[in-house]
């Protein structure tokens, strides 16, 4: 049996629980799980392996690769931005950058980008891993990119090019990268293990990224939903270890906002809480006004390419959605990623919740849901 580290208060006995058989009933390597309920941690855990080629072991604090719950760290900053009277999500993004108001994007808002429904899930140039690096590139491509379809009447989910533009506008805003300005802003003051750009020194300690046996595949490299995940194939998905794959310190190491944060269980519960409650003594981040106005749901239904997986978006976050991600119910926000990592916060319940794990079993996978239902019989909710 793997071993389990870790503590939670008696009234959330269940997660601890679940977390347990989550070892013993799916391929699961390493994971923690943490929860807050008004502003306290009240759940804990950490366990199993953090790199299967050693057998160095998950700890507390340990980091991983935790895909599009990035979304969740630009949102974050989008709305404290716009809380704070610096950002008009509802003004055209061309306000802050100029140069966007071009081929059709002139009336796009930055609201729009945040609810998928821009219309620029993809974008056309094949850019290379170092241009991708390098911000600048993408900056170019997309303002020559044309939109698939007019701004605003249709949604597809946007992908790395979300992160991309949302963190364009907070880095016209504030001359930081979007990444540069999580740590200063948020990260840094409340001691949150979650970066958009991991730091060198934070490398070693980064847990390893394995794939579950049977994992699905993606379509083929022309598919629109390929190139939204993989820009055009510059960066591989699900590929792990080959060049520039997810276990690749040189893209730990970028600013790849959409999908490419490395965080800690407690790190990005620890945002979803102090987002909503507050942590540490200090006020809660963003007011409530600013997490009802991120509550109101923009997308659902069948997107551009005729999918409906039961998603529901609001402006930056996932909402509550019951055949597809579960949450406590109609004040909880958050993202999740690839192979099974997800955050999310509640409102209602003062919750931050955070599950991250790096056995990639499948997107949307039980694991969290059935932690998420432990936390939702706690609670009464």
């Amino acid at each position: 049996m793997e071993q389990r580290h870790g503590w939670s208060d008696e009234r959330f006995g269940a997660v601890a629980d679940v977390f347990a058989r989550n070892f013993t009933e799916f391929p699961e390597l390493g994971a923690a799980v943490t929860v807050f309920a008004e502003g306290r941690k009240v759940v804990d855990l950490w366990g199993g392996v953090a790199d299967e080629r050693t057998g160095r072991a998950w700890e507390q604090d340990t980091p991983v690769p935790v895909f599009s719950v990035a979304k969740g760290l630009v949102s974050v900053g989008a709305h404290l931005l716009a809380q704070e009277g610096r950002l008009d999500l509802d003004a055209p993004v061309s306000r802050y950058w100029p140069e966007f108001a071009q081929h059709g994007k002139e009336t796009i808002t930055t609201r729009m980008v945040l609810g998928h429904r821009a219309g620029v899930p993809a974008l056309d140039p094949v850019l290379s891993f170092e241009e991708i690096a390098g911000w600048t590139p993408v900056i170019r491509a997309i303002e020559e990119q044309k939109p698939l379809w007019e701004p605003g009447t249709a949604y597809e989910y946007h992908g790395h090019v979300l992160g991309f533009l949302v963190g364009e506008v907070i880095r016209r805003i504030t001359g930081l990268t979007p990444g540069a300005y999580f740590r200063r802003a948020i990260g840094d003051p409340l001691g949150l293990r979650a970066w958009i750009g991991l730091p060198a020194h934070e490398s070693e300690r980064v847990a390893r990224l394995a794939e579950a046996e049977g994992r699905p595949g993606m379509p083929g490299p022309e598919h629109l939903l390929t190139r939204i995940v993989t820009m055009n194939g510059a960066l591989a998905f699900p590929g792990l270890d080959e060049p520039h794959g997810w276990n690749d310190p040189e893209l730990h190491a970028m600013e790849l906002p959409g999908a490419g944060a490395v965080a800690s269980a407690s790190g990005l519960a620890g945002l979803y809480a102090a987002a909503v409650t507050g942590i540490g003594g200090r006020e809660r981040l963003l007011t409530a006004d600013t997490v009802t106005d991120a509550l109101r749901e923009l997308s659902s239904g069948k997107g551009w390419l005729g999918f409906d997986a039961g998603a529901r978006w609001g402006s930056g976050f996932l909402l509550d959605s019951p055949s597809f991600r579960p949450m406590l119910g109609a004040s909880s926000f958050g993202n999740d990623g690839a192979g099974g990592q997800f955050a999310f916060g509640d409102d209602e319940f003062g919750v931050g919740f955070a599950y991250v794990a790096n056995r990639m079993i499948g997107h949307g996978d039980a694991r969290a849901n059935r932690l998420i239902a432990a936390v939702r019989e706690c609670l009464g909710a």
